[in-house]
């Protein structure tokens, strides 16, 4: 999969729902006017249900063994290994086929979407073993895992290849979409298909010798690529792992002899390893290595994703993506607010790369991905605190703050502005007609708005008087009895048995992921403590996934408990696999990388500390090092 791969299904046919401009959405009452949110139309499922389900994300080909054209299952393989050196990227692997080994090494190219592959076999040398190339339709389906597409629907696509001396390309086309995989070889090898009945080629040697090496690009139809040997495949991955492990910031636990200390330091180096490969692209990252959501990607969770790029002082990844992705996104999220009747830039949720939503109903009332930008450009001015920062932030903070102050509905009984209703919370599990003024993002909302003004203040240019009002007179943060409460009126909030104490504890990251307030009331840190206790005490466990521990851990380590971040961090329910992957549970596949991405933000916070606590800030016996990070917010 890619960044790059993107296929459109054909539009419907159904009268009056041919297009996307066909599509009208739905209005709600909202503050006693009408907003048109887009969200499915039961009048017209046929485009709604389109415009969720497309563009989806390509699988652009399955490279794999073929045992004498024979279909082949794990379980007839023997003596199975694989491992990956961090080092250099190169993936060794090797098994035997009825008793006669195979040696495979795999390396990646970080600059040219390319792989390189070698094998090593008498099965090579027999003719029995071959590489075949197989080309599937994507499916619409919400999650597809683990692989993605269908390999049988073979009438509904089409590819051709074009062979060369020891060098072929395969071109694929899916309707309007096309591209193409060129790969060449080493050794005497002949390229043949498709085979009847599917869109798979096969690389069979022919010339008696057990090893083969084989260089593999991904490129759309519209480019015509440099396509690298395996030798430079393999030179440019070794050179790229080396500057990636000699560059940032670094947590070494080695000196610590506990269990706790020894699995936290697997977890960040393979956490840091798996990040790079999968969150640091042009586009914000999906979170998954299938179609979930379709391939789309979340924009309030491209917080969780990348923010740690930046704390771990590995801003050329965290660049790839931000700020250009909110300068493409903005004139469709100026849109977006404007056909609301709200001025500024509303950002989208399930987003695709034109900057199109995907039709919802929490897709289009959740607003916790708006001060998203301010805190990524207030962490970046940290590192560079010049005037380029401020200029290449600047138009995005300033649509943002001036959504955000439009949004805000001045309440006239009650003199604040509050945020909300119609909304959903960060936890997606609320009435939306109910909730108002939700603790979290009410907190976040001031954040913001502290940034945008402070970001005025130092390039000596006019704070616009709305801002300052807003941020001013901001509903309080709600309580129910002596805490925090998801949301103002909540009923039951801290009873026991709650059903409201289920999915993200929210709250936890007014004074965890957000530092204290610099405008207004000081937090009352005895209901911030209280707050912690009672999620500790009374949370819904089992409804708690990815980002979750993370957050927590971030609270607790604020109110000085390193003790009980280390136990969220390694908390059963929080779980890693055997290769460093965060595993899903139930609500989403394995594995689910904001896990892991959030959880490299804690261990930053924990190393590099906040303002006013530098770090370390780990359990007080153990012995820690660290460098290169800098304090957070």
């Amino acid at each position: 999969m890619s960044t790059w791969g993107w296929h459109n299904f054909s539009l419907p046919t159904t009268p009056g729902q041919t297009s996307v401009e066909d599509f009208v959405g739905l209005d709600w009452w909202t503050h006693d006017r009408l907003v048109n949110y887009n969200q499915p139309n039961p009048a017209q499922e046929d485009i709604s249900t389109w415009l969720i389900k497309n563009p989806q994300r390509l699988n652009l080909a399955r490279i794999g063994f073929s045992f004498n054209a024979k279909e082949t299952t794990e379980e007839e393989l023997q003596e199975k290994t694989q491992e990956l050196d961090l080092w250099t990227g190169k993936i060794s692997s090797s098994f035997k086929y009825k008793g006669i080994a195979v040696y495979v090494e795999t390396w990646a190219d970080a600059s040219s979407d390319s792989i390189g592959i070698s094998v090593e076999s008498e099965l090579l040398a027999k003719g029995s073993l071959g590489i075949f190339f197989d080309f599937p339709l994507p499916t619409p389906n919400k999650f597809d895992a683990p692989f993605v597409g269908v390999f049988n629907a073979t009438s509904n696509h089409s590819t051709t290849l074009r062979p060369q001396k020891q060098s072929a390309t395969i071109r694929h086309d899916l309707d309007a979409t096309s591209y193409d995989v060129s790969f060449n070889w080493d050794s005497k090898a002949d390229i043949s298909g498709p085979a009847k009945s599917t869109h798979r080629y096969l690389l069979k040697p022919s010339g008696g010798k057990k090893h083969i090496a084989l260089a593999v690009t991904f490129s759309p139809a519209t480019t015509k690529p440099q396509i690298p040997c395996v030798t430079q495949i393999k030179k440019a991955s070794r050179k790229w792992w080396e500057s990636f492990w000699n560059s940032g910031a670094f947590v070494d636990l080695s000196a610590t002899t506990s269990a706790e200390a020894t699995e936290l330091q697997r977890r960040i180096i393979l956490s840091q390893y798996l990040t790079a490969v999968n969150s640091a692209s042009t586009l914000p990252p999906q979170g998954l290595v299938n179609n979930g959501w379709y391939g789309k990607f979340h924009l309030e969770m491209i917080l969780w994703h990348l923010l740690h790029f930046a704390r771990w002082n590995k801003y050329p990844l965290l660049w790839r993506s931000l700020p250009h992705m909110y300068n493409d996104f903005l004139s469709s999220s100026l849109d977006r607010a404007s056909l609301q009747g709200y001025e500024g830039a509303r950002w989208g949720k399930m987003t695709d790369p034109t900057g199109r939503s995907a039709p919802g109903e929490i897709n289009s009332l959740l607003i916790w991905q708006q001060p998203h930008p301010m805190y990524f450009a207030e962490t970046e001015y940290r590192s560079f605190p010049n005037a380029t920062t401020l200029k290449k932030w600047d138009e995005i903070l300033t649509s943002t703050a001036d959504f955000m102050v439009s949004y805000a509905f001045y309440n006239e009984s009650t003199g604040v502005y509050d945020l909300g209703a119609p909304m959903y919370p960060a936890s997606e599990n609320t009435n939306p007609n109910a909730t108002v003024n939700p603790a979290f993002e009410l907190a976040y909302w001031r954040f913001g708005l502290d940034v945008a003004i402070t970001w005025k203040q130092r390039q000596d240019l006019p704070v616009p008087s709305k801002w300052t009002e807003v941020r001013d007179k901001l509903a309080p943060l709600p309580t129910a009895g002596d805490a925090f409460a998801l949301y103002e009126g909540i009923p039951d909030m801290w009873a026991p048995n709650s059903t409201t104490v289920t999915d993200h504890p929210a709250m936890s990251g007014i004074f965890g992921l957000l530092p204290p307030p610099s405008s207004g009331p000081p937090l009352n840190m005895t209901i911030v403590q209280n707050t912690a206790d009672k999620i500790r005490e009374l949370w819904a466990w089992d409804d708690c996934w990815g980002w979750d521990f993370p957050m927590l851990a971030m609270n607790v380590l604020r109110l000085g408990d390193a003790d009980q971040a280390v136990s969220y961090l390694l908390d059963p329910l929080f779980s890693f696999d055997d290769a460093g992957y965060p595993e899903g549970g139930s609500r989403v596949p394995t594995p689910y990388f904001p896990g892991s991405s959030s959880f490299l933000l804690a261990i930053a916070m924990m190393a590099g500390g906040w303002d006013g606590e530098p770090g370390p800030h780990f359990p007080e016996a153990w012995k820690v090092r660290v460098e290169g990070f800098s304090p957070g917010l």
